[in-house]
C-alpha cells in the first residue's frame, strides 16, 4: 500500500497569477485541491518541505493527509509544476480522496529474479515495454507497484499482463486484455569473419 504522510497547509485568500507570485515571495507554494463532490479549494503549502517530498521520490503516488487550517484531508498528488531555473516547486494539484472511491494513476512494475531467466543468464536483454502500468486502484488501498517475475523466460518469450498477480481492485486501463510488459531478446551476433578469398582460378592454356 502506497505511504500515508502528513503535510500541514493553509487556505489562500486570494487567486490569480498576482496572488500566486505574492504566496511564493512568502516561501510557500501554491496549491488546490478539487474533487470528492466539493468545491476546490485554494492552498498554500511550505516550499522547503514540499520540495523536499518531490525530489525524496513517489510525490505522485503517495497519499497525503492535509491538515488544512486544522480540517484533516485526504489526497493524492495529481501534478505539480517545477521553476525552470530554480526547480523549486510553482503548484502543486492535490485530488481529495474519499472512502470507496478510485483513482487513475501510473503503477510501477518491479522485474524479480533476474537470475532465475534461462535467456538472461545466456546474455540475452530485457527489453521493457512499461516500466509503470496506467490502472484503476481504490483510494483506500494505492498500491506501490507490481511485481514481474521472470523465472523460467528465455529467449523471445514475453511477460504479458495477465502472468503478473494485481491488487485486489486493480484494473489496468489498457483496452488489451493482455498486453505485453516485457520480453527477452537474444543477443545480437557478432559479425561473421569474412570469408577466406576464394582461390585463384587456374591459369588458362595459350594459344600456341
Amino acid at each position: 500500500m502506497a505511504e500515508t504522510k502528513k503535510l500541514a497547509a493553509t487556505v489562500r485568500s486570494g487567486t490569480g497569477k498576482g496572488a500566486a507570485r505574492s504566496t511564493r515571495r512568502e516561501g510557500r507554494t501554491p496549491a488546490v485541491i478539487y474533487g470528492g463532490g466539493e468545491a476546490p479549494t485554494p492552498l498554500s503549502l511550505e516550499t522547503r518541505e514540499v520540495t523536499k517530498l518531490i525530489f525524496a521520490g513517489h510525490f505522485l503516488t503517495t497519499i497525503f493527509e492535509l491538515d488544512i487550517d486544522g480540517k484533516k484531508e485526504r489526497a493524492l498528488p495529481r501534478d505539480y509544476q517545477l521553476d525552470v531555473v530554480k526547480d523549486t516547486p510553482v503548484h502543486i494539484d492535490f485530488l481529495r480522496l474519499r472512502p470507496g472511491s478510485r483513482v487513475r494513476l501510473e503503477v510501477p512494475v518491479h522485474f524479480v529474479n533476474h537470475e532465475a531467466s534461462p535467456g538472461l543468464k545466456r546474455g540475452g536483454s530485457l527489453n521493457i515495454v512499461y516500466h509503470s502500468v496506467e490502472m484503476w486502484v481504490p483510494a483506500d488501498d494505492i498500491p506501490d507497484g507490481i511485481t514481474a517475475d521472470l523465472t523460467g523466460f528465455d529467449f523471445n518469450d514475453s511477460l504479458h499482463i495477465s502472468a503478473i498477480p494485481l491488487p485486489q481492485g486493480c484494473k489496468p486501463t489498457n483496452p488489451d486484455k493482455n498486453f505485453t510488459v516485457a520480453s527477452i531478446t537474444p543477443p545480437v551476433a557478432a559479425p561473421e569473419e569474412p570469408a577466406a578469398a576464394a582461390a585463384a582460378p587456374a591459369k588458362g592454356k595459350g594459344k600456341k
